[in-house]
């Protein structure tokens, strides 16, 4: 791990490896598959904060895990990542036409191919994690494989989306909410902080400490976003700002309101870092990225 780097310095380090892992793993085809793949990349390869990639990296550096099989997890990761930003983004999901600065897959190419892509990246992320390159012991990579699933379909990210869309415009309770937010943003989270772990057998307290800091730090992620939603600008975020509230979407801002909001991302940041007072100065990436997530404006 490199503490010298600012955790900003680190972040951009961190995207600009994952960027070339997954200009490796995603191939530039020739003939009928050239357009699916080039949707693929066109989604993968761009300018995301590659904020889940750098805890699985930052994390795993904990335990001393070997940096190049950290990197193909977190590529794993950032593929399931992208596939669902492809998703959220289609007309029968959020609807938006612009990601990260540019149209969404479904503007850039079409509603098909879209979705396609989506399905592709999520089969990948598994396909990466099979890999013996990963790590030498299949249960290793087993475990990997479930703990991913487990945080991206039914009882994670997808339950989350599930339970978000169904709302549609009725009034969720706060607690009711803030489950939702931990399936859909917070679970992948968590799992990008324990697979590092998983992969070096760490003791259950260094898990536990993970699993909290995880949680608290996804639902300081996950509020951020709304009042980003609320208060930000389009040509910071990268994407339309306002959509929530036209679609009638939950947030904890319907119940805490903008100020309470804040507050509310402090304690979980607060709490956040004190989960990590185990690991000592290791975790002085881990630490900033607190401040980074709470105070970001895109």
């Amino acid at each position: 791990m490199t503490l010298e780097l600012t955790f900003e310095e680190r972040l951009e380090t961190v995207a600009d490896k994952i960027t070339l892992l997954l200009d490796h793993l995603i191939p530039r085809a020739v003939g009928p598959e050239t357009e699916l793949f080039s949707a693929m990349r066109y989604a993968a390869l761009g300018s995301g904060k590659r904020m889940r990639p750098l805890f699985v990296l930052e994390c795993g550096g904990l335990f001393d895990v070997s940096n190049n099989r950290l990197l193909r997890v977190a590529a794993a990761v950032e593929c399931i990542h992208t596939y669902s930003l492809i998703h959220d983004d289609l007309p029968c999901m959020d609807d938006d036409d612009l990601r990260r600065g540019r149209p969404t897959v479904h503007k850039a190419y079409s509603e098909s191919l879209a979705v396609l892509a989506g399905d592709a990246l999520q089969t990948l992320a598994f396909e990466i994690l099979a890999h013996e390159d990963t790590h030498p012991q299949p249960a290793v990579r087993l475990a990997l494989i479930e703990g991913l699933a487990k945080a991206a379909g039914a009882q994670g990210m997808v339950g989350g989306q599930a339970m978000d869309m169904a709302a549609g415009d009725a009034k969720m309770e706060m607690a009711l909410v803030a489950r939702m937010q931990r399936m859909k943003t917070g679970a992948l989270f968590q799992f990008s902080m324990e697979a590092g772990a998983i992969m070096a057998g760490a003791s259950t307290e260094a898990r536990y400490a993970l699993a909290g800091f995880a949680h608290d730090l996804g639902l300081a992620f996950q509020i951020t976003d709304d009042l980003l939603d609320v208060e930000g600008d389009s040509s910071k975020t990268g994407k339309a700002v306002g959509k929530d509230a036209e679609q009638g979407k939950a947030s904890l801002i319907d119940d805490l309101g903008v100020d309470g909001a804040r507050e509310r991302t402090k304690m979980l940041g607060e709490q956040a870092k004190a989960h990590l007072e185990i690991f000592g100065p290791s975790a002085l990436i881990l630490h900033q990225s607190v401040d980074f997530v709470i105070s970001r404006s895109r």
